[in-house]
């Protein structure tokens, strides 16, 4: 049997968002002078400017595009563009292969109830086949399947001159794939995903295009206050140099500018993108040269470099219960976080019974180099029943 390993990881966290802070992140690293402060001050305007500034600069975005602090994190940003952007007349494809895309079709479903809707779906680890879309549609997607660990490989499938809208769910890709902004005309993400900062703030990320759009259509249904972006007919673009919408948490403000000046400190979007490849080519080797996982998503070039997913197989394994089969991965991501070894990476509860470990730049690759040996000893408890 494996022996129990006695290295763990220095930073044993390995969650899928809220990910883990940079390395050397502590408290004395966060900016406190515009705390307590409103922030519609100077100083509270100036520093939600400066977030939304260096984000745009990290990330790459053009100068003609928008960027904006959006409430209820990455959920409230998409809605945002899905409420104020979408039922133009035009028909809407909304593409999903995971949880989280599932989301937005239930928002157009349900929620929105577009007459002219198109949805693609497929199953944990694959993706829809993207020729489907109508060149003509309004599209509404997810990047990096953030529950699944399935990414669109390229945007090839979007043509450079198509008439509808992109809409584009990046929250667990931005700052650690690139982004091909001259396809996407509204982006999203979170704080707390990639950046590893704290919740409850999104990013809305506009094109000219997606900008006329706002200008020239309102929408049938009512808008709650917190997606209204337009004013007096135009786009307030207030709202995008720094006066949000509603009050924000300007100590999770303070956070992400500490995680983005590190990010700018150690060589921009590139250096972020290199460290998540190196994080996930240790786990996704490993996934390789294990004969009781795979990776849950069977192409290579689809696969994640940020939450990676994998289920188990091989004999034993089958020879389980379905009940047993689910409490696998549980107990031992259960077993791993009580002797502090791994926190948080049990697979996402609407996913196959699988787990989840987060590669993405702010953790180190020696860390998930040494919990690999741990779940190899976990799961030989596993199987002695020792569980």
């Amino acid at each position: 049997m494996t022996a129990q390993p006695t290295l763990k990881p220095e930073r044993p966290y390995f969650s899928s968002g809220p990910t883990a802070k940079f390395p050397g992140w502590s408290l004395d690293k966060i900016k406190t002078e515009s705390l307590g402060r409103s922030h519609r001050s100077s100083l509270g305007k100036s520093r939600l400017k400066y977030a939304i500034d260096l984000s745009k600069e990290m990330l790459g975005v053009p100068d003609d595009y928008l960027v904006g602090i959006m409430p209820a994190s990455d959920t409230g940003a998409l809605e945002c563009a899905m409420w104020t952007l979408l039922g133009h007349d035009r028909p809407v494809t909304v593409a999903a292969w995971e949880s989280f895309g599932n989301v937005w079709i239930q928002d157009a479903v349900k929620q929105l109830k577009l007459r002219m809707l198109q949805v693609l779906e497929a199953d944990y680890g694959m993706l829809p086949d993207f020729a489907q879309v109508p060149q003509d549609n309004d599209v509404v997607f997810t990047w990096n399947g953030t529950t699944s660990g399935a990414r669109i490989p390229n945007t090839d499938w979007l043509a450079a001159d198509r008439t509808g809208l992109t809409i584009n769910d990046a929250t667990s890709a931005v700052f650690a794939q690139e982004m091909d902004w001259a396809k996407l005309d509204a982006t999203t993400y979170s704080w707390q995903k990639v950046m590893g900062s704290e919740a409850q703030h999104g990013m809305l990320i506009l094109s000219p295009k997606a900008i006329d759009r706002i200008e020239s259509y309102d929408p049938e249904w009512p808008l709650p206050k917190l997606f209204r972006l337009k004013k007096g007919g135009k786009i307030n673009r207030g709202i995008f140099e720094g006066a949000t919408i509603n009050t924000p948490s300007m100590l999770a403000t303070e956070d992400y500018i500490a995680a983005l000046e590190w990010a700018q400190a150690l060589g921009g979007r590139q250096a972020l993108f290199a460290r998540a490849d190196a994080n996930a080519k240790v786990l996704t080797d490993w996934i390789e040269a294990t004969p009781w996982v795979r990776n849950m998503v069977p192409d290579v070039a689809q696969r994640t470099n940020t939450g990676v997913c994998f289920v188990f197989q091989g004999d034993w394994y089958e020879s389980l219960s379905a009940e047993d089969q689910a409490a696998l991965p549980k107990k031992i991501a259960s077993t791993l976080e009580k002797l502090d070894v791994g926190y948080d990476f049990n697979g996402y509860r609407d996913a196959p019974p699988s787990l989840r470990v987060w590669c993405g730049a702010t953790v180190e690759q020696e860390d998930v180099k040494r919990l690999l040996p741990w779940i190899e000893w976990a799961y030989e408890q596993a199987k002695a029943g020792a569980l």
